[in-house]
């Protein structure tokens, strides 16, 4: 890689990075035909009777073929995780994979209720929706075109998804990461807070986890 694109890459935080790095190789193996988008997506048949987890992995970082709907996806989920894991999550990275990992939890439980084979953009939408809820008050810039503020950013998304790929279905993934995000804003900025008095551990990752990630 050119040193500017190494040096930008290596800025992103680790989480953000990892997940980046594994979504764009993922699409680049299906678009050179290495594995297909039939080895990739989640069902509980496929996953567990047929005896392939590896589909609850692969169908948080298939984006679909390279094409405009993937960039506009890939682009503001790195954008947004970037800016929540510098900012939110600084030095915490054991608590942002905390919240990723029951956020996917949660969204391959939902899978079969909503008919949702890849769940890459529903997950992507979660780090968005947080932090949008937590800079409330921040004017937000769509394209150049409109100042929207930063809570009304993931239903401004959903939009331009709708737009973008010309159905309601292409969408739903996107409302459903709302969704997810909502549950996950909740449990750590109002029940934690306001309801406990605390962190709980639903809010906060486990002792173990953290000394993985050199938290503690």
């Amino acid at each position: 890689m050119p040193v500017g694109i190494e040096a930008w890459f290596t800025q992103i935080p680790p989480i953000t990075r990892t997940w980046l790095a594994l979504a764009v190789l993922t699409s680049l193996a299906v678009q050179c035909q290495l594995v297909t988008p039939l080895q990739l997506y989640f069902s509980f048949k496929s996953a567990f009777t047929n005896a392939q987890p590896w589909r609850m992995f692969t169908t948080f970082f298939y984006f679909g073929s390279l094409s405009l709907d993937f960039i506009f996806h890939l682009f503001f989920f790195m954008r947004y995780s970037r800016m929540l894991e510098e900012s939110s999550f600084a030095n915490r990275k054991a608590d942002y994979f905390w919240l990723l990992l029951l956020s996917s939890i949660m969204l391959l439980a939902l899978s079969p209720l909503f008919n949702l084979p890849f769940l890459s953009s529903s997950l992507a939408f979660v780090p968005i929706y947080l932090w949008s809820r937590r800079h409330p008050s921040m004017p937000i810039s769509l394209f150049g075109l409109i100042t929207i503020s930063a809570p009304y950013l993931p239903l401004a998304l959903v939009a331009f998804s709708w737009v973008l790929n010309g159905t309601w279905k292409a969408a739903a993934s996107d409302l459903i990461g709302c969704a997810v995000g909502h549950v996950g804003w909740f449990l750590r900025d109002v029940w934690a807070r306001e309801m406990v008095g605390g962190y709980t551990a639903l809010s906060e990752a486990p002792d173990g986890l953290k000394r993985l990630f050199g938290d503690l």
